[in-house]
């Protein structure tokens, strides 16, 4: 092992307390991995005292024990607010050892007490069928990090660090999650952490050399490339190496007062106005054994420091004499005589480094964010809204009007310091510039002339990375804060997976009393299918919604506005919700505005309703055009005109759906429509022509148990695109106006051969289109100057 740096804190004959902690918690590791019962060995081992199902992860617990063993000393030391995130998969069995360790378990779960019964307990459920993931979840205290899933705790983070600043967060790298996209990309937050108005994070990579089959890529490197890569991120890395465990204690402990020490010194330079400019803020490397103190040797081939650590070191325990022989010497190799009383409780020396109440680790108010959350105060929308005299008369661009809005929220939010704007590189292109009136992009320098809207303190975040972006947010939320997630709707897929544990991580924490729900998770896509005309086929997707309704119905929430006031409305409810992923899905171009304020409120309140005004039917409809999305509403209302013009005896009913979920029914969703709501507005039996944003078959999938679903047709994105014109996209997919006239036509038995003439009319206003198009460049006029009739 490469030598090991200096002891200048702690000298290991006053570690030994700190070394109790660690061995104890190695102990509870195993014991939870194996034991179902004769926790504390109090009788020879046999097999029926372990699992018949052996699941869990070894090889990273001895690492994890170690730094929670080691924050607890500083925690008591220094007084210093600290809290935990732990990056490597499955690290549940150190984090479950920790958590009942310093009692925050207990509190939590009084079926599991500190003593003889309550190990039992402890063990038995770990991977057990009832019982608890091997990963960190929210049912372990003190953790808002989701471990199945590798590359975010660092961005999480930084989520947490942003403005707490009396807050450090220790973020556990794991060798094998730094390997991983947004994990590389996270090592840049330190240019948006201000050593101001921010809290410190504090990173500690740990290299035990191994994934689950093979190397990882940051233990191979010399220990000069390796300083090189984190030195050149802005890090300045101090290691820990060995696999002793005096001398590892000992520079341990020696690097957590260093790196503290540091911290303290960069925030107190910052805060009194001493020094300016991006910090180089300090980290940890620690490099020991993957499954250090387990087994060396099993069925003679080497397993500790090496990959067949990583799960099961002893795979066989219950047929294989040997194995069970050994898994016994393992467990009583950590002296569980010293660690435990008779009866199971943790002995003085064990618990003689635990702070006190809410500084333990287990239980610090910022990883219980529900706890600290206070709601925003949220300016009334009716002053933001545009003037509707009259449907569709006027034009505006929904997000600049919700931009307006934000840049209050965050003006209002400012004394707390509790709202963030997120997003890639857009929040001026998606038109929510006017937040610059109120913070600046958050930028740790250097500054250039040219710069326009960047500050230390801003509050807007970007950076060119989703990932990056949806892990801050996470991390701030989870800690106790609000933020919107602003983005192009076709790249929301590359943040699929982490909104799939965040939807995950909300569904289980709602099962946990003692969590209190946090902000929800709020996405604004813009810059949408219908007008990415301008960049092509590559930025026309919609199917990120498809994704969403995949999740638990009490999580996840879908609203399409039609307009702008309707997107104020609908923020409005969003940035109120609790314990949520809402998607808000609204354009940024000139699209018409159709409802007044009060109109607007009123019908997100429905999420579904028929719009009088373009409907003749006096209650009982020909023929239902229903619309979800900006862009199918307008075609919708174009249609209706043409066929109020052209088929004035054709009873029509335009239904506009904002709240998608209302499609469902209400022993599926808590926004579902009963089915007297729903046949009182779509019908029994007429046809309905739906116009919806997204790809067609979500709506099928959606209503396919209702009355009238063999009537119920559906245009929408078909996958087909390019760089042209506005309208020549919803022509490419079937949804235009004049499509729509004459699926009217096709399916109202009524209209026959009387509208044959109108039918090829409007086929043939198609093909102009098409011509019209490819010589001008630019819709046609009668599509491009439409505006719904006054007096209609």
């Amino acid at each position: 092992m490469t030598d090991l740096v200096p002891a200048t804190g702690p000298q290991p004959g006053g570690l030994d307390t700190v070394d109790a902690w660690w061995r104890a918690a190695n102990y509870l590791a195993v014991g939870q991995i194996y034991l179902m019962d004769n926790p504390l060995l109090t009788e020879p081992l046999r097999p029926e005292h372990v699992k018949p199902r052996l699941l869990g992860h070894w090889g990273t617990s001895p690492g994890l024990n170690l730094v929670y063993a080691h924050l607890n000393r500083v925690i008591r030391e220094r007084g210093t607010t600290i809290m935990h995130v732990t990056g490597p998969g499955h690290g549940g069995p150190a984090a479950l050892a920790g958590a009942w360790l310093d009692g925050t378990y207990t509190e939590r779960y009084p079926d599991v007490p500190q003593d003889t019964a309550g190990m039992r307990r402890l063990f038995r459920q770990f991977s057990f069928p009832g019982g608890v993931p091997s990963h960190i979840a929210p049912v372990v205290p003190g953790s808002i990090h989701e471990g199945g899933e590798l590359g975010y705790s660092l961005s999480h983070a930084f989520g947490a660090a942003f403005d707490n600043p009396d807050l450090v967060v220790a973020c556990v790298v794991g060798d094998g999650e730094a390997e991983t996209g947004p994990l590389a990309t996270s090592w840049h937050g330190t240019k948006f952490l201000s050593p101001v108005s921010d809290g410190a994070v504090l990173p500690i990579l740990h290299l035990n050399g191994w994934k689950i089959a093979n190397p990882s890529v940051l233990a191979r490197l010399p220990r000069e490339e390796l300083d090189a890569l984190l030195t050149g991120c802005g890090w300045r890395p101090h290691y820990v190496e060995g696999d002793e465990p005096d001398a590892v204690h000992a520079a341990m402990a020696a690097a957590l007062d260093t790196v503290l020490d540091d911290i303290a010194a960069i925030q107190a330079g910052a805060r009194s106005g001493k020094t300016v400019g991006r910090p180089r803020w300090p980290m940890i490397v620690l490099r020991t054994p993957k499954g250090w103190t387990g087994p060396r040797e099993v069925d003679g081939l080497p397993v500790e420091g090496t990959w067949r650590s990583h799960q099961v070191p002893l795979p066989a325990v219950r047929e294989n004499p040997d194995h069970l022989a050994q898994l016994d010497a393992w467990l009583r190799s950590y002296r569980p005589d010293e660690l435990f009383t008779a009866d199971g409780q943790p002995t003085a020396a064990v618990l003689a480094n635990v702070p006190g109440g809410d500084a333990r680790l287990g239980a610090v108010p910022h990883a219980n964010g529900g706890t600290l959350l206070r709601a925003l105060p949220l300016p009334d929308i009716r002053d933001y809204a545009v003037k509707v005299p009259e449907p569709g008369g006027t034009m505006s661009e929904p997000t600049r009007a919700l931009g307006a809005w934000l840049r209050d929220v965050t003006a209002a939010s400012a004394p707390r310091r509790d709202f963030r704007v997120f997003g890639p590189d857009e929040t001026e292109s998606n038109r929510l510039g006017a937040v610059y009136e109120a913070t600046a992009k958050a930028w740790q320098g250097p500054f250039l002339d040219v710069d326009t809207h960047l500050a230390a303190d801003g509050r807007v975040m970007e950076i060119l990375s989703e990932h990056t972006c949806q892990g801050w947010l996470e991390g701030y939320l989870l800690t106790g804060r609000h933020g919107v997630f602003s983005t192009y709707e076709a790249f929301t897929h590359i943040v699929s997976s982490m909104f799939n544990q965040h939807a995950k991580w909300l569904h289980e924490s709602a099962k946990l009393g003692w969590r209190p729900p946090i902000a929800s998770l709020n996405y604004l896509l813009t810059s949408h299918v219908w007008r990415q005309d301008n960049n092509g086929f590559s930025h026309q997707d919609p199917g990120f919604v498809d994704h969403v309704v995949n999740k638990r119905p009490e999580v996840v929430r879908v609203y399409l506005p039609p307009d702008a006031n309707t997107l104020l409305a609908v923020s409005d409810h969003v940035l109120r919700s609790r314990g949520l992923v809402n998607v808000v899905v609204s354009g940024k171009q000139p699209s018409p505005d159709w409802l007044d304020p009060d109109a607007a409120v009123l019908h997100c309140a429905r999420g579904a309703g028929i719009w009088e005004f373009a409907s003749n039917d006096a209650g009982t409809p020909d023929v239902v055009l229903a619309c979800a999305g900006d862009v199918p509403t307008l075609e919708t209302l174009a249609a209706a005109d043409l066929l109020g013009r052209h088929l004035p005896e054709l009873r029509v009913r335009v239904v506009n759906v904002v709240d998608l979920m209302r499609l469902l029914p209400h022993e599926e969703h808590p926004h579902g429509m009963p089915d007297a709501d729903y046949n009182a507005l779509f019908g029994t039996d007429v046809p309905v022509i739906f116009a919806y944003h997204g790809y067609p078959w979500l709506i099928h999938r959606l209503a396919y148990r209702r009355a009238n679903h063999d009537q119920l047709h559906v245009r929408g994105y078909k996958e087909f695109g390019s760089t042209t014109t506005p309208f020549d996209m919803v022509v490419l997919n079937d949804m235009d106006r004049y499509q729509r006239v004459v699926d009217v036509i096709d399916r109202v038995p009524s209209l026959g051969r009387n509208a044959a003439a109108l039918r090829q009319q409007m086929l043939d206003m198609r093909a102009r289109h098409h011509a019209w198009i490819r010589v001008h460049g630019e819709d046609l006029p009668e599509v491009r100057d439409w505006t719904w009739p006054t007096g209609h």
